[in-house]
């Protein structure tokens, strides 16, 4: 292919591939696409940061506590605690520190946690025990929780929860879980909002201070705060005071947070775990045969026990056993032969035996001057089971 003929085709090729892209240009459409990447962390992890961020626009100081352990002793007193997390590992201790803190000025702020136990008579909630409040389900409130008269009755009531403020002509309008009823057993609170079916605000006095109890909490969380009056609510429960927020009472322990941070190096550390149990576990050789229970005789049972005797006894107690069982054969015989001494019990046994009275004299020597040779132990043990036999 000449020259002249290669560049024309790639001008050719070139003017192709432009009208294609112009093509392809004119005929797309532009469009605007937005991804949803849910919400950022911090928001995930503190659902109460838009009541945070409110607060702290509204002028107050809004602290962020994670406990109530030592709390009422380095709060003031004119302060809003705001305790929103659960509270199963409150203690009766802690309870007692933290209404004698609202008795010196505080206002508390609480979340009914446990259903009313008629057979108990308790709910087991340690704050609603102590302010003589009971939560109810809807369903299943006292008869008596409250009584409404022809008015009340002939409106229709909205399943809002309503707020009536003094000097105010419309109340606010927050919605509350409706399956659950406070009840004030006590007749101590002075201010409460009701749905059409239950209660579920509470204010009361508590010496010096104020205490309110909720139903719920979740009107204050970071998608439900914006909507009816639920921030309003939260203004005015904090008005003029510095806040405290508690959502979260308990702690994750060192597990839980490996879990879930390190998830894989749990993993990778449990699979090196088992395969270092595998390795250890693998049987190296061939596999022993079990021994056979009744490869020994009796001989080699007799040998093993005199050795063990005369290791650890000695040589004289070897002696002696045999020559105590001379004596007890020679008994039969002779009766009094214990009350011979030693001349005459050898005679007595030489005669019985028929044996010199030398080979019986040396053989009943009663103690041993130095410790034999096992040829000359040997020797005495022979002398003496002769004489035995003997007998």
């Amino acid at each position: 292919m000449t020259r002249p003929r290669r560049l024309l085709l790639l001008v050719a090729g070139a003017l192709l591939l432009g009208l294609m892209l112009f093509f392809a240009i004119s005929r797309a459409t532009p469009y605007e696409e937005t991804i949803e990447h849910g919400p950022a962390p911090e928001v995930r992890s503190n659902p109460y940061l838009a009541a945070e961020r409110f607060l702290t626009d509204q002028g107050r100081a809004v602290e962020h506590a994670q406990g109530i352990g030592g709390l009422t002793e380095t709060k003031d007193s004119r302060q809003v605690l705001l305790l929103l997390g659960e509270r199963s590992t409150m203690t009766p201790a802690q309870a007692e520190r933290l209404l004698h803190w609202v008795d010196k000025g505080g206002h508390l702020v609480f979340v009914a946690e446990r259903i009313w136990d008629e057979n108990a008579g308790s709910s087991g909630d340690l704050l609603l025990d102590a302010l003589n409040l009971q939560q109810h389900e809807a369903s299943e409130k006292p008869d008596d929780s409250h009584v409404a008269d022809g008015a009340a009755n002939a409106e229709k009531r909205p399943v809002l929860t309503r707020l009536y403020l003094e000097n105010e002509n419309a109340p606010a309008y927050l919605a509350f879980d409706t399956n659950y009823h406070l009840y004030d057993a006590g007749g101590s609170a002075h201010a409460w909002a009701n749905s059409a079916s239950a209660t579920h605000m509470l204010q009361l006095r508590h010496g010096s201070g104020l205490i309110t109890a909720l139903t719920d909490s979740w009107i204050w969380q970071n998608d439900a705060i914006a909507q009816y009056d639920h921030a309003w609510l939260l203004w005015y429960l904090t008005q003029d005071r510095d806040v405290t927020l508690i959502y979260r009472t308990d702690h994750d322990g060192l597990l839980q947070r490996l879990l879930r941070y390190f998830p894989e190096a749990l993993s990778a550390a449990l699979l090196l775990l088992l395969l270092g149990c595998w390795h250890a576990a693998q049987r190296q050789g061939p596999l022993l045969e079990p021994a056979n229970r009744g490869r020994r005789q009796l001989r080699e049972h007799l040998r093993g026990s005199a050795d063990f005797l005369y290791r650890r006894a000695g040589q004289r107690h070897l002696i002696a056993t045999l020559q105590n069982d001379i004596l007890r054969q020679a008994q039969h015989r002779h009766p009094n032969l214990v009350a011979l001494d030693h001349a005459g019990l050898c005679k007595v046994l030489a005669q019985l035996s028929r044996t010199p009275i030398e080979a019986v004299t040396h053989a009943m020597r009663s103690s041993l001057d130095r410790k034999m040779s096992n040829a000359d132990f040997t020797r005495q043990v022979a002398r003496l089971q002769s004489l035995r036999n003997a007998l």
